[in-house]
C-alpha cells in the first residue's frame, strides 16, 4: 500500500471558463422582490381568505358562551389537599391522639393484630389500645385489611436466568375466631 497515493492529484482550473455564468440573467433585470408592507391592501386581504376555513366557521355556527361558568382553581385545591392531609397526620401522631384517627402505618398494625385476635374481648382491647371505636373498627374491618397469604398457595419456580420466582394467591383474613376467611 506505501505512502504514495494511487491516484493523481486533481487540478482546478485556474480560470474561470468563458462559458461560466452565459445562461445566468443579469442582476439589474430581475424584477424587484416585492417587500412587506405596513399597510393591508386588497392583494393582501384576498391571500389571507381561506374558503375551506370560512365554510367550516360558517357550518359550526356562533359558539354560545356560559357565563356562569366557574373557574378551576386546581393549585388551591391541592394547597387544601395537602393542608388537610398535614393535619391530619399532625393530629394522628400527636401524643393526645384524636378518636378515630391514625397514621397508615398505625392502621396496618392494628389490622395485622385483628388478624391474630382469638376472642372479642381481644378485638375490645385493640380497639381501646388504638383509641378507635368498635363500631368504627368492625365497619372499618369490613372494606380495609392488612395483605395475608394463603400458604396453601405459595408456587416456587425458576425463570429463564435462573432466579427463583415465588407466586402466592392473597386473602382476606380476619380473627381466628369465626368463619371469617375469604378470597
Amino acid at each position: 500500500m506505501g505512502s504514495a497515493t494511487s491516484k493523481a492529484a486533481r487540478k482546478l482550473p485556474r480560470e474561470k471558463p468563458s462559458w461560466a455564468g452565459a445562461r445566468a440573467s443579469d442582476v439589474g433585470t430581475n424584477a424587484a422582490r416585492p417587500v412587506a408592507s405596513e399597510v393591508k391592501n386588497e392583494a393582501i386581504d384576498k391571500d389571507s381568505r381561506d374558503p375551506h376555513f370560512m365554510s367550516n366557521l360558517q357550518r359550526l355556527g356562533p359558539v354560545p358562551v356560559d357565563h356562569h361558568m366557574q373557574t378551576i382553581r386546581t393549585a388551591d385545591h391541592f394547597k387544601h389537599m395537602y393542608q388537610t392531609r398535614a393535619q391530619s397526620e399532625a393530629e394522628a401522631s400527636s401524643s393526645n391522639s384524636v378518636q378515630n384517627r391514625m397514621l397508615g402505618s398505625t392502621l396496618s398494625d392494628l389490622l395485622d393484630a385483628r388478624t391474630a385476635a382469638s376472642s372479642q374481648k381481644e378485638l375490645d382491647a385493640l380497639a381501646d389500645k388504638y383509641n378507635i371505636d368498635m363500631e368504627k373498627f368492625t365497619e372499618l374491618s369490613r372494606y380495609v385489611n392488612s395483605p395475608s397469604i394463603d400458604e396453601d398457595t405459595i408456587v416456587v419456580s425458576t425463570d429463564g436466568d435462573g432466579e427463583e420466582v415465588r407466586s402466592m394467591t392473597a386473602i382476606w383474613r380476619g380473627p381466628n375466631f369465626g368463619d371469617t376467611r375469604h378470597r
